[in-house]
């Protein structure tokens, strides 16, 4: 991957992490789990904290918003591809979603350059966030530019996930994205300095999942891209799973 790195356009190249990413996440799962799947793990039940009495009605409050603007699109999504409208919701059924609020102090880090989350793919189905406090998330549109996005107020941001590569056979690519501390992050930081604000990065992201159970396959006519062969049909579950193990967020048996 760094070699890949190097080899990009210097104004197209992420930034490389010099340790573990600098922020805060909480999982909260949303949405019923089944009752019956090969995969516990991914399915557990959910930790409330202590010390928040209202923490799951908030929590779910928000994450079901979230759900229901992802069914919107992926049916969107769905026509536009030429698959039944329910192509991908009736796969997202019993799905482990998770809502992640994520902070980060840029009080304690807030020096330009500072990697928040350093340059990666989603392995979900598609990912969604409210606006951020403070700007510093950057995407990598197709063509390998290198895009600083920017969240007006009042809307949410989607991004692409490998489950959704997956199902459409490579026709739909998982964004690449960063977040880290931009000369726009400065200057936010300078200005809720003035006013007296929190300095806490916080951002309200929500991954959408295809159901463990489910297989992950190329719909439709996706089945027959040229790509489809690199796109075995497989259990959502055991993906995932797959994934965790290489980063090492899988837990030990």
């Amino acid at each position: 991957m760094q070699e890949k790195l190097k080899a990009m356009p210097k104004e197209n190249q992420p930034h490389t992490p010099v340790g573990p990413d600098l922020k805060w996440r909480y999982f909260w799962r949303i949405g019923p789990r089944p009752s019956n799947t090969r995969f516990q793990e991914l399915n557990a039940e959910p930790v409330i904290p202590e010390g928040f009495p209202e923490w799951k009605e908030t929590m779910d409050s928000w994450g079901y918003k979230m759900i229901a603007a992802i069914e919107v699109v992926a049916e969107m999504a769905a026509i536009g591809f030429g698959l039944p409208k329910d192509a991908f919701t009736s796969l997202m059924k019993l799905g482990p979603h998770l809502l992640a609020p994520t902070g980060s102090d840029l009080q304690k880090y807030g020096q330009e350059g500072t990697v928040f989350a350093g340059y990666h793919y989603d392995l979900n189905f598609l990912t969604i966030h409210g606006r951020s406090r403070f700007p510093g998330l950057n995407i990598w549109l197709r063509n390998g530019q290198k895009v600083e996005v920017k969240v007006p107020v009042g809307c949410l941001l989607i991004q692409t996930g490998k489950e959704i590569e997956w199902l459409t056979g490579g026709d739909c690519i998982a964004g690449m994205h960063e977040v880290v501390a931009t000369k726009r992050t400065i200057d936010a930081i300078n200005l809720a300095k003035e006013q007296s604000r929190s300095l806490w990065r916080v951002s309200s992201t929500l991954f959408a999942h295809i159901a463990s159970d489910a297989v992950l396959k190329p719909l439709g006519h996706f089945a027959e891209s040229p790509l489809a062969s690199k796109y075995p049909p497989m259990c959502a579950g055991e993906y995932v799973e797959q994934e965790l193990a290489v980063i090492n967020l899988k837990g030990k048996k």
